[in-house]
């Protein structure tokens, strides 16, 4: 009898353990966030995280808190908890660069989300960001064709920044150089902080008189601050705006008409994206050999590099119901106090 029972004790051990095996074959995906104050961050780790669940794998993650210092000792802990592939969104891309260098001598690869790490061993994902300042530029330049620009930059050590300024200047460099546009003030926003894109523009406004015709501002966050800054002069409304990213407060703001234009980033698709190519790279797809890949070298160093760009949309108050029909945002919350007949999507 004890023999039996020895027999049957060790048949269920290995049968746990099989099945411990069975659950362990999926691949850890660890994935650093620069922060959770945007509200995009959290649409984008919710397509993330599904995605990553969908093909059998674990989501892991850290928010550093708008850290550098920080996000440094969070990747490191993901790799300590044993992620097989890494999704990093950089808080600074010069200083995440002794964890990317860690991660790539692991032997675990590393996607760079949305923000530019410029490494040959990081294959680059984000929507092209050159075309996000175009449209930005394009749309504010049609609205106020001439007169005092100002310029509401991102964060001086994310890339991103300036992209999206090369992109706006691209546009502008005629009217530019015509005289019909002058820049009278351009700043970066130390980390895409609204408050402090407000104490920018509130600067600018002093330094001309409140003679402000236009506002060239990198994302909703900062755009945000922007009007409020205009707001309290009274002129929000009378000064074009633009933004990025589909913020819902931004498509308010758009619909109630203080702000242009704001360029959707669809972020459910590249949170899924950056989700499948983590996938295959964790489960040893070479990064060049991912579906829709292609070389570029146009970073600050001209560093080639493995990427996947997504395209961008340009919203505005003639095609709101783009992000409603997507089930981005619902017409309530772009409509909330907006007047009937200000915008056709409101009635």
């Amino acid at each position: 009898m004890k023999n039996t029972a020895t027999a049957i004790l060790a048949g269920l051990t290995l049968s746990l353990s099989l099945s411990t095996a069975a659950l362990a074959e999926g691949k850890v995906i660890g994935v650093s966030w620069s922060n959770f104050q945007e509200e995009r961050w959290k649409t984008d780790e919710a397509a993330i995280k599904a995605q990553i669940e969908a093909d059998g794998n674990t989501y892991i993650s850290a928010d550093a808190q708008s850290s550098a210092a920080k996000q440094l000792t969070d990747v490191e802990s993901l790799i300590a908890q044993g992620a097989n592939a890494l999704i990093i969104l950089a808080q600074d891309a010069s200083a995440i660069g002794p964890a990317v260098e860690k991660a790539v001598a692991e032997g675990i690869p590393v996607v760079g989300y949305d923000r530019l790490i410029e490494n040959p061993d990081v294959f680059y994902l984000t929507f092209d960001n050159k075309e996000v300042g175009r449209l930005q530029a394009r749309a504010v330049h049609e609205a106020q064709p001439e007169g005092n620009y100002v310029f509401i930059k991102g964060n001086a050590a994310d890339p991103n920044a300036d992209f999206l300024f090369e992109g706006q200047m691209e546009v502008l460099k005629e009217a530019i150089d015509s005289g019909k546009v002058k820049n009278v003030g351009e700043a970066y926003t130390d980390g895409w902080l609204p408050a402090n894109a407000q104490r920018n523009m509130e600067q600018f406004l002093t330094a001309n008189n409140n003679e402000i015709d236009a506002v060239v501002a990198s994302n909703d966050g900062t755009a945000g601050g922007a009007i409020a800054a205009l707001e309290a002069q009274g002129l929000a409304g009378s000064v074009p705006v633009s933004g990025q990213d589909g913020d819902h407060a931004a498509l308010n703001r758009i619909a109630q008409g203080t702000q242009t234009v704001s360029v959707w980033k669809d972020a459910r698709e590249l949170g899924k994206a950056a989700a499948d190519i983590a996938n295959q790279l964790a489960e040893g797809t070479a990064m060049d050999a991912v579906e829709g890949a292609t070389k570029w070298a146009e970073g600050p160093n001209k560093v080639e590099m493995n990427s996947v760009f997504l395209k961008p949309v340009p919203i505005t108050k003639d095609n709101l119901n783009v992000v409603i029909d997507a089930g981005w945002v619902t017409k309530d919350v772009v409509c909330q106090g907006v007047q009937p007949g200000k915008v056709d999507v409101c009635g």
